[in-house]
């Protein structure tokens, strides 16, 4: 596993080494020690996947408010996405800004959204999968969202939105006294 950093403290790609032969492949999904400059000290513990079945769909933008934030790590197991982090982190030097990597079944790679980015992903092939690792179970009276069309991110998604849920369709966009949220 390949640790490659982004231009965002914490948000990383992870690129695993597939190996191949005629029988079929074989690849390592988590490795605590080889992915610990990344995980530290935090546990993996609640395991979650989702399937999306429409292109052009969005998930997202999806994070937990502390002091149950979490680390998540997102692989798509089938089809592709485009995955975007986003810095929602108060007093970071990249407060607001957004990273977007391609997941894809055959691309073997994972993406890192540490505590205090707000995560969402767009469909690119019908009918993809993801596999997400959580640091932090899920707790809805810790859930946070934004909304993943908003102007002040202005994240240029491949597609045109659609499909949003209805509660991701409520998410509020960042107003103008928007500071962060703590890490």
């Amino acid at each position: 596993m390949k640790v490659l950093p982004t231009s965002i403290a914490g948000v990383a790609v992870i690129d695993t080494d597939r190996r191949q032969d005629a029988r079929g492949s074989f690849a390592r999904l988590f490795c605590a020690g080889e992915l610990s400059q990344v995980v530290g000290e935090r546990r993996i513990v609640q395991i979650n996947h989702s399937r999306t079945a429409a292109r052009g769909s969005v998930r997202g933008l999806h994070f937990q408010h502390p002091p149950h934030a979490e680390m998540k790590l997102v692989r798509c197991l089938r089809g592709r996405v485009w995955d975007v982090a986003v810095d929602l982190r108060a007093g970071s030097p990249t407060f607001l800004r957004w990273h977007a990597e391609e997941l894809a079944a055959d691309n073997d790679r994972m993406l890192v959204v540490p505590e205090g980015c707000a995560h969402g992903f767009q469909v690119l092939e019908a009918d993809s999968e993801l596999l997400y690792l959580h640091t932090a179970a899920y707790r809805a009276d810790a859930e946070g969202g934004v909304d993943a069309r908003d102007p002040a991110l202005a994240i240029a998604w491949p597609l045109p939105v659609d499909g949003l849920s209805a509660r991701d369709a409520q998410h509020p966009p960042l107003g103008p006294g928007f500071r962060g949220i703590a890490a």
